[in-house]
């Protein structure tokens, strides 16, 4: 009898076909097969298995229309795991070259997926989520509070008792609308007013970020206090009211949209958030039409003042009263035309901020007091600082150690980073021998002290001439200053930016100048292109804001 009329009986079949199991490549042990598996009981109502070897031999013994040799067996009615392996090699040999593949392509993309999330794990687990200074600016009355309690509220920093509580004190004084703003403005004055005095500050956290809010006042008589908040600020929320009359007064002359829109810019705000508030009033009563005439004034004028319409600029309908297109995207139902985000929404997707962690560590102090020692407040503008670390404190050059470092919820912290909001208490310095505007520092690399530095200044509104010996107040970071024109050098041309060869005897508004400046003591300032946030200032006299500029050149003492 030959080899090929041979039947081998299922009993023997069982055992080849464990022998072609133990003996299958390594390859195939990710295919599902358990070794750890119960013992193999066989189905002996189960169809005839005939190897492969063997599959041209019944082939010839069996019915006249056999199936394709590519075909599995068909399986048993309720098989066992084991037997639902491929029965041919050219199905071992398709099903190991799939293997093969998707071992080789989804590897790398996985492999780099794990390495993204632990990158984000690891960075979220040292520095905790990304933190951004919010300033509210905008005219009087505007809404700016209001809109800064609503935010707290909606995202959980304050509860539905804190509010109800606001709201009965505030029907008690007759001043229902106001109590919202309440979570910002806290002192009597301010809520017997309805007026912003101080730079409020709050906290607030989404999934995505943590967010301090700097409520800037809008009254023109506070508008120092309004640039010590935008000087910490990395994005402006500029609250517009689309109530008819309302953003009439204060985009006009004299109103305080205007003047806040350039002193953010020059305070550092690169990114501005232009929020048409009151779209819920009944003048306006969410009309696109009024929405676009708020947008078309302001854009011109924005642009204008260094800000680009494509990437600076983000304009939002929203209501602070009633929270509409704060948090979450706005109803189609009650404005059908608008399809952006929401506030929250735009700033949690908004592009990560350029943060110098790896540079000297540079923080202007902008408070302190006393507590169980000296206390002082500031913003991190560069580097990192670590509790025990050893620090200089200048113009006075004073080295102090950091005793204990404080985040923006009190709580103390080991280390901090560019950013953050932070309160240090100091060890071997006494509350009187700091002032606001100090800047403490990196001992190996601290910041510049000078008494005279020149810088280029473009004059935005003044009656008169200036000329050498004109005096103002200065606000550079955290510093107020008075300083005087000691020599005016060079005209700036208007169109080229060349330097004039002749000094100039006067300057007037419009003009562009590089002066000599001079204080009556040493302050801390960088130039521009270094640090910008120490190298960008302010010039107000007489209540104005006179000019702006930017630190040249730095003539150390």
């Amino acid at each position: 009898m030959s080899e090929e009329n041979i039947k081998i009986p299922p009993e023997e079949n069982w055992e080849e076909a464990a022998e072609a199991e133990t003996s299958l490549p390594q390859k195939f042990s990710k295919m599902g097969l358990n070794a750890n598996a119960s013992v193999f009981k066989p189905n002996v109502n189960a169809k005839e298995f005939v190897p492969s070897w063997l599959q041209n031999a019944t082939q010839t013994t069996s019915a006249p229309a056999p199936a394709p040799a590519e075909a599995p067996t068909p399986k048993p009615p309720e098989p066992p795991n084991e037997l639902n392996e491929p029965n041919d090699k050219n199905d071992k040999n398709d099903k190991s070259d799939k293997n093969d593949t998707n071992d080789k392509n989804p590897i790398p993309v996985a492999a780099d997926q794990a390495d993204e999330a632990v990158d984000s794990e690891v960075i979220e687990d040292l520095y905790g989520k990304e933190h951004i200074n919010l300033v509210f600016i905008g005219h009087v009355d505007a809404g700016k509070s209001t809109m800064g309690g609503n935010i707290l509220f909606l995202t959980g920093m304050i509860d539905q008792r804190t509010m109800d509580k606001y709201e009965k004190e505030a029907k008690e004084q007759s001043r229902e609308s106001w109590y919202l703003s309440w979570a910002l403005d806290t002192n009597k004055e301010e809520r017997a007013k309805g007026k912003t005095v101080e730079c409020g500050r709050a906290y607030f956290e989404t999934d995505k970020r943590r967010y301090t809010i700097l409520d800037a006042p809008g009254h023109k008589n506070y508008v120092p206090s309004m640039i010590g908040g935008a000087s910490q600020a990395d994005v402006g929320i500029l609250v517009i009211s689309a109530r008819k009359g309302e953003f009439e007064t204060g985009f006009e002359r004299g109103g305080q949209t205007r003047e806040h829109a350039v002193l953010a810019k020059t305070s550092g705000v690169n990114k501005l958030i232009v929020a048409i508030n009151k779209m819920d009033d009944p003048t306006v009563n969410w009309s696109k039409d009024r929405y676009d005439e708020c947008v078309n004034k302001l854009t011109p004028f924005l642009k204008g003042s260094g800000f680009n319409p494509a990437t600076d600029l983000e304009f939002i309908p929203v209501s602070g009263f009633t929270g509409l297109n704060l948090k979450d995207q706005i109803s189609k139902d009650i404005c059908s035309w608008y399809n952006g985000p929401s506030i929250l929404e735009y700033l949690d997707n908004m592009q990560a901020l350029d943060r110098k962690i790896n540079a000297p560590l540079m923080i202007p102090i902008i408070e302190k007091y006393k507590d169980m020692g000296t206390i002082v407040v500031g913003k991190i503008e560069s580097g990192k600082v670590t509790k025990g670390q050893s620090v200089i404190i200048m113009p006075n050059k004073r080295t102090v150690e950091v005793s204990a470092v404080y985040n923006e919820l009190e709580d103390e912290v080991t280390t901090s980073s560019c950013g953050d909001n932070v309160r240090l208490r100091l060890k071997g310095i006494e509350e009187e021998e700091c002032s606001t505007g100090f800047v403490i520092c990196d001992i190996k690399s601290p910041v510049k002290t000078t008494t005279t530095f020149e810088a280029q200044l473009a004059i935005l509104e003044h009656k008169n001439i200036i000329c050498a010996g004109y005096s103002a107040v200065l606000h550079i970071h955290s510093c107020v200053e008075e300083i005087s024109v000691s020599a005016l050098l060079h005209v700036l041309e208007k169109k080229t930016g060349k330097k004039s060869k002749r000094a100039p005897q006067f300057v007037k508004k419009g003009q562009k100048v590089i002066a000599r400046l001079e204080t009556p003591g040493p302050i801390c300032v960088e130039t521009f292109e270094d640090y910008p946030q120490l190298g960008r200032f302010t010039l107000r006299d007489e209540g104005k804001t006179i000019a702006i500029g930017k630190v040249t050149k730095v003539i150390e003492n």
